[in-house]
């Protein structure tokens, strides 16, 4: 039999710049575009687990369990900041989506319980989301 799927979403919000220190501000200008400045979105954040149902439960995975996790490894840490200045791990990385969900899966992956991890998605605006599967 297989096993479902289940996604928690979240939201939060952050700022982030793009760009290298050591480039000229032209450079950053050319290669980022308007992103080379200071801007924020507000960030979708989809969990999504899979595993057993738990016979008694009923359910895939203790919601309390996930949602904290989540909230103090995760939201705790990025919301409200700006990613590649306040986040020790975004030092020397780009705070692209597609980085910040790997920091995301690393967050959450070794402290979930009776789930496991299937996907991390992010979206960043309407139109531009970010899936990874670890």
């Amino acid at each position: 039999m297989n096993n479902p799927y289940l996604t928690k979403t979240f939201y939060f919000n952050a700022a982030h710049q793009y760009g290298h220190e050591d480039w000229t501000e032209q450079k950053n200008k050319e290669v980022f575009g308007p992103d080379a400045r200071v801007h924020g979105h507000n960030y979708t954040l989809e969990v999504m687990v899979t595993g057993e149902i738990n016979p008694e439960t009923g359910f895939l995975v203790d919601l309390g369990h996930l949602k904290k996790i989540v909230n103090i490894h995760v939201i705790d840490i990025i919301d409200h900041r700006q990613i590649e200045k306040e986040v020790d791990w975004f030092q020397g990385r780009q705070p692209s989506t597609e980085n910040l969900v790997q920091f995301i899966w690393k967050q959450i992956d070794s402290r979930l319980e009776g789930a496991k991890l299937h996907r991390i998605r992010l979206r960043e605006t309407p139109t531009i989301f970010t899936d990874y599967y670890g």
